[in-house]
């Protein structure tokens, strides 16, 4: 769960509170970024995944070209097909795939299957990608609304996947983007536990995109984890023209006052940031032991409370402990949060209170 950071995007992979086994994959080598999520079961989903994320790295264009990128697609699709065949992985493996080439403020799309590309502007979140699903179809046709999707039986089924077919089309799209928009890709472990607001949401809060991509992924879990879930988030850094500037008689920038507050500013921000993030970073090494309002003893990551608007916990697992059978020493502690240095620090402790009997 490391995420993988540049200053401008960050992509994040976790297996969920569910599966056993993480069936996606992930890519982020600017100005390519790929998301895939694998179907078909473990040992084949996965590799279906793997297949076609390395294929497209081989075959993708190196400049935003939505037809040379559907085309690396393809390619992709037939290895996925060619690997089945020879016995690597199983057969009816597939996998889904969202690729962006990124340049500038030109974004370059090619998708097959229900993993989604988002935009986000001004503050406003837009799907930028058609699902490939059943649920999708019956809502284009009027027949279920979004609302309604999220709960029908058949949301999982997708129409379209590499692996299935040898005449796979994948869609293609251009989009023209601003200087700071935000781009995401997701696997549907994202939108199927979250609605588009809280994506937003949690999408804007934070400037670190690494930060973002956790937050999300965190968020996904904490409703319920019921699936793999996978975010790159890109933030998109245009080169926008520059106001002109005087020179007075003395051959000086009459606005280098206001350029060295700006250079000071923006320092500052830089070393907050940094502090804020390092914190962030060093909080999630650590674990506690947490009793909460039903008498039950909790297991988190992180440190108890938040930095700000930052939260520095994330719920784990419940233990079978409840905070009257410990010993009265230990039971206030245990309110506030008993503290450990790692994870497995805190699990030890509450099996050694599950094993005294206490």
């Amino acid at each position: 769960m490391t995420p993988k950071t540049k200053p401008s995007w960050a992509s994040l992979t976790d297996v969920g509170r569910v599966r056993e086994h993480n069936e996606d994959s992930v890519l982020a080598q600017p100005p390519l970024f790929v998301v895939a999520d694998g179907l078909g079961g473990h040992e084949a989903g996965e590799v279906a995944s793997s297949i076609a994320v390395e294929t497209l790295r081989d075959h993708a264009p190196r400049r935003p070209d939505s037809k040379a990128l559907t085309r690396a697609v393809r390619a992709a699709n037939r290895e996925v097909m060619r690997a089945a065949r020879e016995g690597y992985g199983r057969q009816g493996m597939g996998t889904t795939m969202t690729a962006a080439i990124v340049e500038g403020t030109h974004i370059a799309l090619a998708q097959v299957g229900d993993s989604r590309a988002y935009l986000l502007h001004a503050g406003e979140l837009s799907q930028l990608t058609d699902d490939h699903s059943m649920v999708a179809d019956m809502i284009r046709r009027g027949q279920l609304t979004e609302a309604e999707s999220r709960y029908h039986p058949n949301r999982s089924v997708i129409t379209r996947a590499l692996g299935t077919d040898p005449n796979m089309a994948a869609d293609a799209f251009d989009y023209d983007a601003e200087p700071g928009d935000r781009l995401l890709l997701c696997s549907d472990g994202l939108t199927a536990m979250l609605e588009d607001g809280a994506i937003a949401e949690a999408l804007g809060a934070y400037k670190d995109p690494a930060i973002a991509a956790r937050m999300l992924v965190d968020a996904a879990n904490d409703a319920g984890g019921h699936d793999n879930v996978s975010v790159i988030v890109v933030d998109i850094e245009g080169d926008p023209s520059r106001a002109g500037s005087s020179v007075d008689a003395r051959g000086k920038r009459a606005d280098s006052g206001i350029l060295a507050i700006i250079g000071w500013l923006l320092l500052f921000v830089l070393v907050v940031g940094g502090i804020v993030y390092g914190s962030y970073l060093y909080a999630y090494k650590q674990a506690f032991l947490r009793a909460n309002a039903d008498g039950v003893v909790y297991v988190y990551q992180g440190v108890p409370g938040q930095l700000g608007s930052l939260k520095l916990e994330r719920f784990v697992e419940a233990t079978p402990v409840t905070v009257d059978s410990v010993p009265p020493a230990d039971q206030q502690t245990l309110r506030e949060g008993m503290r450990f240095k790692s994870l497995d620090e805190a699990r030890a402790k509450a099996r050694a209170y599950t094993a005294s009997g206490l």
